[in-house]
Order: C-alpha cells, then structure tokens, then sequence
C-alpha cells in the first residue's frame, strides 16, 4: 500500500473519527479529561463535516469544475485518447442518488465516444492488474471493442498501479510512437491530479473529463446542511484526492 493510500485510510472520516474516540476515552482514564474530550469532540466533527453535502459540494465540487466536460462533437483533436483505469463512486452518475447501471458513468464509454467522433485515431488505455492476473488495461479493451473501437486502434499499457505510473509508464509508450498532443480521460474528480501527474512528464494534455457526480439533484430530495449516508460514504474519494495532490506535491510528481 502506497503512503498515500495509508494516509487516505488515516483520514477517512469513520476512521479517523474512530481513532480520536477511542484516544480520547484512553486519555480520559489517565485523567486527562479534556484533552480526551477535546479529541472526541474533533472526531465526531469530522464526521459530521463530512456526512454533510454541503462538504462535499464545496470541497469536491472544487476539484470537479477544475476542467469541464465537454461533448465529443466539442472536444479538440489530438494524436491519441489516453484513458486511465480505476473505480470512483462505483461509477454512478451522482453521488447524492442511487446506484442506476444504466445511467453509470464510465471512462471507456467516454474514450469510444471520442474515438467515433473522430477526435483522435488512436486510444491508449492505462492500467495495471489490481487484484489478479487481468490488467485494467485489458478489461477495458474487453469493453471498448464491443463499442465499435477497432483492435488496430488500441494501445495497451498493462504496467501501471499508481496515478503517477500512469503518467511515467503512458509517456513512455507516446515516445515510443511519436504521439504528441493527447486527450485525457478520466473522472472529473481525479482530472487536477491526472493533469498535473503527465504535465510534470512533459506530456501536451488536453483534459477530457467524464461528467462531473458530485451534483446535487435538483428535485429538492437532498438538504445540504442534512447529514446523508451516501455522501459520508462517498467522501473517502473526495479525501483521497487531496490527499494524494499533497503527497505528489511532497515527491515532486506534480
């Protein structure tokens, strides 16, 4: 596990808010009351910060509105599409409203847009095996071939685990090639720290972001001063992209 995903787990809100109790009970039965009291308190704000909408909105919403989504039809042209694998939110279109399949946001469906939309001729996918022997990479060629991309199309970078792999391992592939100005997909969250990762390789990007999911519905059925279990679950992915634009700031890959 990377420092950055210790560091995640650390500040998770149940997580931390479940440490700073438990220090705090510990503290108080050595009769330091009020700095036991102090940390339960700072726990419990925590999470209640973060089961807020309204936290969510401001804080993640910040990073969303970064790089707009654009149409295919809008989009500029470049030499390739590069799309990077990973799962945020498990891919529902709002994070505020339920799981819908049909309405999931997916980056691959992103890419094969693009790619039909003639925006580039050809499509780089990013992504190394997380847990067995399949490489996101592949999985996502699975998939991008049933949308009507063609094999010939497609270049598979089946290495990479980490954002900044990603960014190393796919310019390594663009040089190889000769491959110039490309457009980047990814999810509208992680595009600030994509963006930077393959500018800090001296990779010409263009951000071609998915839809953004942190939105509040528009039907009135969410208050954002009202605590919600979606969006205190959802905050982990809000959290680990700070997080990780810190410790790359920290290692020099952004």
């Amino acid at each position: 596990m990377t420092f950055s995903s210790y560091l995640t787990n650390l500040i998770i809100p149940f997580n931390l808010c479940m440490t700073l109790v438990v220090i705090g009970l510990v503290l108080g039965l050595f009769r330091l009351r009020k700095t036991g009291g102090a940390l339960i308190v700072a726990g419990l704000l925590w999470a209640l910060a973060w089961s807020l909408p309204v936290t969510s909105v401001w804080l993640g919403g910040a990073l969303e509105s970064r790089y707009p989504h654009l149409s295919p039809e809008q989009s500029p042209t470049a030499d390739a599409i590069v799309v990077l694998g990973g799962n945020t939110a498990n891919g529902r279109a709002n994070w505020f409203l339920p799981y819908e399949k049909d309405k999931a946001v997916v980056r691959i469906d992103i890419a094969a847009q693009l790619y039909l939309a003639g925006r580039a001729p050809k499509v780089l996918l990013s992504g190394g095996a997380l847990e067995g022997d399949v490489s996101e990479a592949r999985g996502m060629a699975h998939a991008i071939r049933q949308q009507g991309v063609p094999e010939t199309a497609l270049i598979l970078e089946n290495s990479s685990r980490t954002t900044y792999e990603n960014a190393a391992m796919t310019e390594d592939q663009l040089k190889a090639r000769g491959i110039g100005k490309i457009l980047l997909v990814t999810s509208a969250l992680h595009m600030p720290r994509a963006m930077a990762a393959f500018a800090k390789q001296g990779v010409v990007a263009i951000a071609a972001p998915a839809p953004p999911q942190i939105v509040p519905p528009t039907d009135g059925s969410l208050s954002l001063w009202v605590p919600d279990q979606r969006t205190f679950d959802a905050s982990r992915s809000i959290i680990k992209e700070y997080a990780g634009l810190f410790v790359y700031w920290l290692r020099g890959w952004v």
